[in-house]
This record gives C-alpha cells, structure tokens and sequence, in this order.
C-alpha cells in the first residue's frame, strides 16, 4: 500500500555521509501566499541552498511568491504559472472561465517554464478551461505540471501529442501502474514529490528499482512544499532523497537526483528558442 509522507522526515546520518552533497533538482516546489509570509524569500533561498538544491521548479497561488523567489535567485528558480490565485480553488478552477484571463495575462508580462502545478482527473481534459490551458502551453512552449490520474495523462496527450509532461507524485499510482503509463507515453516524466514507498530501510524499494531501470531519464525528485510549514523540511526531504538515491546503480544516482530535471527543462527551454 503506497505510503504518503504526511510526517517529518527523520534522516540520521554521520555529517561526513554529506561532507559533498549530492545535487538534487527539486521538481515540485510552492511557495504560496501564505509561505511568503512565514517564510521570507531570502529565507526560503537559503532553505534552498543549504540544502543543496541546484534547481528548484517553483509555482504559486497566487504567482506573485514565484516572481518573488525568481527575483531573488534567477539562477536556482525555475518558474511555473500555477492557474490558482488563491487556496481552495483545486477542485473548481477546471469551470472557472477566469482562470483563463488570469493565465494569459500573466503569460504576457512574465517568464515561465511551465503551468502548473495543476490538479485535473479524468474528462477535466475535455472542460474548456483545460482546453485552453493545453492550448497556451502549446503556443508558449511550456511544459504542463499535471496532478492527474493516468486517464487524464492520456487525455492531454490525446488534445497534444506533443506535449511535455511531468506528472506530479507520479500519479500516486504503484510503480507498475506508473510504468504503463510512462511506455504510452516518451515525452512523460514523472516526479516522487511527497511520497515514501520508493525507499525501504534507506535504499530503493524492490519494486521501484526495475521501473528506474526501464526508464532511467523519466523520474525526479520533489518536496511539495504544499504548506507553508513544509519549508522548514526541504533540507530533511533532500537528505532523505540523498539517501535512497545512493543506493542506485550506475548513473541512475545523477539522473533522478538532478539530471533527468535538467534535462527536461532544456527540451523546454530548445522549444521555447532559449
């Protein structure tokens, strides 16, 4: 049974086992109105950095923490445009027109690598809002930061063939769920934001390891700072990714800790003529 991390991280471990952290590119970070207050952007800058974050892809609700951290570190934040302007607008922003107003207006005045992260199950796809939300990442080159089920992964890539996909939490599903998924589908990545059941005993889980192994350049790493309070983990949850990465074989260590986060984001930087 998949088991989510809704608890602090407790990572022991000689200070020596760091002395040259690993990299880590942490693909799923927010820091949302409420975070800016809690945790000032110099604040939420050093988190980043102490723990060794090379890169961070950022969204908001509403954008102005993303302008915020961008601002402060160009070269650690990687912009997204989350489509909510406030919390509690996960479940309806999919039959909100306004949405739409809200997205292009700030697609015309700021930079962005992706929308999202966005929540959307099943025929969301097909509202008009998503459509036009798919529509503007087709037009602006952007990758799409999809929280969905496999159906609605199918759906945007039935409205985009070629879209660029990255999955948030890798859809909760079981490795061999995600592993399906990610076949149909090569411009696909997937992200191990807030959860735990890839590490067992501090190394990779059995039934992870073959799925890394079948698509080595798909999977990265992600905390969800999705509360404010959650910024105070970020150096626990890169420790702890530390930790079960290393266990990895070959070159798999550099691709989910960092690589295989850069990597998409220079397909999306060459689409956009960057």
């Amino acid at each position: 049974m998949l088991k989510i991390i809704g608890f602090v991280i407790a990572v022991t471990l000689a200070p020596q086992v760091y002395a040259e952290k690993l990299p880590i590119f942490d693909a799923h970070i927010h820091y949302s109105h409420d975070a800016v207050h809690l945790v000032p952007p110099e604040e939420a800058v050093k988190a980043l950095r102490t723990a060794g974050v090379r890169k961070a892809l950022v969204s908001s609700s509403d954008d102005n923490g993303t302008q915020l951290l961008f601002a402060a570190a160009p070269d650690l934040i990687v912009p997204a445009l989350r489509p909510y302007r406030r919390r509690g607008e996960i479940s309806t922003w999919m039959h909100d027109a306004t949405v739409i107003d809200y997205v292009e207006k700030n697609l015309a005045k700021n930079r962005y690598l992706a929308i999202g992260e966005f929540h959307a199950y099943g025929d969301d796809i097909d509202t008009p809002v998503l459509q036009r939300i798919i529509a503007l990442a087709r037009e602006h080159n952007l990758l799409l930061h999809a929280h969905s089920d496999a159906k609605a992964i199918d759906l945007i890539f039935k409205s985009y063939p070629d879209a660029l996909v990255l999955w948030a939490h890798s859809g909760f599903d079981r490795p061999e769920a995600v592993r399906e998924v990610l076949a149909r589908h090569k411009n696909l990545w997937a992200d191990l934001a807030f959860r735990n059941d890839q590490s067992e005993g501090g190394k990779v889980a059995d039934d992870w390891l073959p799925v890394f192994r079948d698509f080595p350049d798909r999977f990265m790493v992600g905390t969800d700072t999705f509360a404010p309070e959650r910024w105070y983990y970020v150096e626990d949850h890169a420790d702890f990714s530390r930790e079960w990465i290393s266990s990895l074989p070959g070159d798999l260590v550099d691709r989910i800790a960092y690589r295989n986060a850069e990597s998409m984001i220079e397909r999306v930087e060459a689409r956009q003529g960057r």
